[in-house]
């Protein structure tokens, strides 16, 4: 499998060999789904906390004798029916959300979106993408040059939200687009699922794309 390899002024300058268990996979909805919903609930934090009517403060004597008034026997004022008492079934930080991903489920759901997008011409591929500095207009000129090419005329514009994914962590790179609405960088050795999902274009650079086989190559 082919791809076209353009440079950062938006030429084209040849192809790309592409692996096929990297961009040649079939489409599959239920693994994409799976592992989508287990990294959501891995992303959430357990910190809506209330108190029971242990934790509550106060409470500690019996409100009134048991019997002889007349009223209903209460033995703590702390009791989830008094106001101010403690809350009964309210959200604790006990509760855990987190989900195991199988290893190799979850490189191949990175591999599906990724073979799935380069269908959908969703993918540019880069002979190379570096910054000299962080500065923001090297940034707007690499975009304002890929806006004349047809299929990607709407990279980081409004509807084409692009994910550049780094080879490494990159200062310059990250610094230099942090500005700009829509666009994002990212480490491919971070990169899940639902990163690639949050974005229209994938832009990858050709050292990114050794980073990915050896992240999600068959062992």
């Amino acid at each position: 499998m082919q791809a076209k390899v353009y440079n950062q002024h938006a030429k084209e300058v040849g192809t790309l060999e592409l692996k096929d268990f990297l961009f040649g996979l079939k489409w599959n909805a239920d693994l994409v789904h799976q592992v989508m919903l287990a990294e959501r609930s891995n992303q959430r934090q357990t910190t809506a906390k209330v108190k029971a009517r242990g934790e509550v403060r106060g409470g500690g004597k019996k409100p009134w004798q048991q019997k002889g008034t007349g009223r209903a026997r209460h033995g703590s004022i702390r009791s989830p029916l008094w106001r101010k008492g403690g809350v009964t079934h309210g959200p604790t930080t006990d509760k855990v959300f987190e989900k195991k991903i199988n290893k190799k489920a979850g490189a191949k759901a990175i591999a599906t979106v990724l073979s799935e997008k380069l269908k959908d011409h969703e993918v540019l591929f880069l002979d190379t993408l570096s910054f000299a500095d962080h500065k923001t207009k090297q940034a707007v000129s690499l975009f304002t040059d890929f806006s004349k090419v047809k299929e990607f005329s709407k990279l980081g514009q409004k509807g084409g939200k692009t994910l550049i994914m780094a080879p490494q962590y990159d200062t310059n790179m990250i610094r230099a687009t942090r500005n700009l609405k829509g666009i994002s960088v990212k480490d491919a050795r971070m990169v899940q699922v639902l990163d690639l999902l949050s974005y229209k274009f994938l832009m990858i650079p050709k050292d990114t794309i050794e980073v990915l086989e050896k992240r999600l190559g068959r062992k």
